[in-house]
């Protein structure tokens, strides 16, 4: 699996995550908004910015009196409000004023200087008092009352700036205390949600061309995967049935095929010796090489239990079986080992059918000519060389490919390296060509040593 291809579990976590955040963002935002409009949360005032303009105008001279600077924000309050008034007190009764107080608040004074906020108004009577707002402040002149009215709109800037309170002190870490529990959960209910996937993947891990009859897990399998899962089920099952009439044909076909090949070599048995007999020969056996390589396909497609095959003993066999096709194709046979007994685990009928392979490869095309030498040894394990052309370098990758032929030979299947490459992956060994001693191929098949 490539590292580049989309994560599903992954996906659905952040979709998961990012809808639960949307969702929360939106239930707090609402929350915030009802706390807000019921002044529950935070209540923003038009003459709080009043207040502060004016607080931040209020001064001294060097005599130590209040004194009045029209700074920047207070011009700006008195262009929005026309009819602004305001009255400035310190403790020590030092009194500004600005605009026109209205009289009800014009005897205002020492008896609220223990109060630190408060709203005023009336409408009682028939007589209307306007609404003002006292609170005590800090200044450039130090702490201060004012009383000013309660006109006004609140500017844009302070909005934003209440936004930002409540955001980073209230919604930002819900949504991160939010972020983080999804994070840990998601993930662990996704994965419970998997695990019926984790053990289908499992199971489509056995599945072999060894193993017939294999199927996924359909148990707990989600509803909107289980179709899926069925069709892959109803796929192997479609591809078993096909194995299994192919195996017999080819069986079937193997099996015929001797007869004729043993009919054949009866009767050239019969006939007076001599070249045209030889090279007949020689074609009969390649065919009865050929039905004997579907077989053995066949029989390696069946697990088998492995049981000590020595080495020297299984060469030594085919060598001496093989010793009469060699001579008679004008080659000399012979057979070297290194050690009495070199001893693996395997199917010995698999590994001489192997060794055979290679003989027989080295007869069709070592050139008709010089030594055809099948070597022992517990390091190498079974080395067959000749002292024909030898293989190209660029070939030698190729050339364990079913039915692939150098070029320029025609005969042979092309099955038989392939087959001995097939047997040794399945001994966890391996077959490999190399430069023979003085010039040829040599095939070395080396299996891991019984312990």
């Amino acid at each position: 699996m490539s590292a580049s291809q989309p994560s599903l579990r992954w996906r659905l976590v952040s979709h998961l995550s990012f809808l639960q955040a949307i969702f929360l963002s939106l239930l707090a935002m609402l929350i915030v908004a009802a706390l807000w409009a019921t002044g529950s949360f935070i209540s923003l005032q038009p003459e709080d910015e009043t207040i502060d303009a004016i607080s931040r105008s209020i001064g001294r001279d060097q005599n130590g009196a209040l004194v009045l600077t029209e700074t920047s924000a207070l011009l700006a309050r008195r262009e929005n409000l026309p009819g602004l008034w305001f009255v400035v007190r310190d403790r020590s009764g030092a009194t500004i004023k600005g605009g026109n107080a209205p009289p009800a608040y014009a005897a205002f004074g020492a008896a609220l200087d223990g109060i630190g906020q408060a709203r005023f108004g009336s409408n009682l009577g028939g007589s209307t008092v306007p609404a003002a707002r006292l609170q005590w402040v800090s200044s450039p002149a130090g702490e201060i009352q004012v009383l000013t009215g309660v006109d006004g709109t609140v500017s844009t800037v302070r909005i934003l700036g209440a936004v930002g309170i409540v955001f980073f002190s209230a919604l930002l870490p819900l949504l991160i205390v939010t972020a983080i529990a999804t994070m840990i959960a998601a993930p662990l209910v996704v994965r419970r949600a998997f695990s019926s996937l984790d053990s289908a993947v499992a199971r489509a891990g056995q599945i072999d061309i060894n193993r017939q009859g294999t199927r996924l897990p359909v148990d707990d399998v989600p509803r909107e995967i289980l179709p899926l899962v069925e069709a892959v089920n109803d796929a192997l099952r479609r591809l078993d049935e096909g194995y299994e009439r192919q195996k017999r044909l080819f069986s079937h076909l193997a099996h015929e095929w001797r007869t004729p090949v043993a009919i054949l070599q009866a009767r050239l048995d019969g006939l007076p010796a001599g070249p045209l007999k030889e090279r007949l020969f020689e074609d009969t056996v390649r065919l009865a090489t050929l039905a004997e390589q579907f077989l053995d396909l066949q029989r390696l497609n069946h697990r088998f239990e492995p049981v000590s095959v020595d080495l020297v003993e299984v060469a030594e066999h085919v060598v001496s079986e093989l010793a009469p096709l060699a001579i008679a194709a004008n080659y000399e046979p012979c057979f070297i080992k290194d050690e009495e007994a070199v001893e693996v685990l395997g199917d010995r009928m698999a590994i001489e059918r192997a060794v055979t392979n290679l003989v027989q490869n080295a007869i069709q095309h070592g050139g008709r000519r010089g030594r055809i030498t099948v070597n022992v040894a517990r390091a190498t394990g079974i080395t067959v060389s000749d002292e024909g052309s030898g293989i190209p370098e660029e070939e030698r990758d190729r050339i364990f490919e079913p039915f692939h032929r150098l070029q320029g030979r025609t005969k042979g299947f092309g099955l038989g390296l392939n087959l001995v490459e097939e047997i040794a992956r399945l001994h966890g060994g391996k077959v490999c060509v190399l430069d023979g001693p003085t010039g040829g191929a040599a095939f070395r098949l080396s299996f891991p040593m019984a312990e």
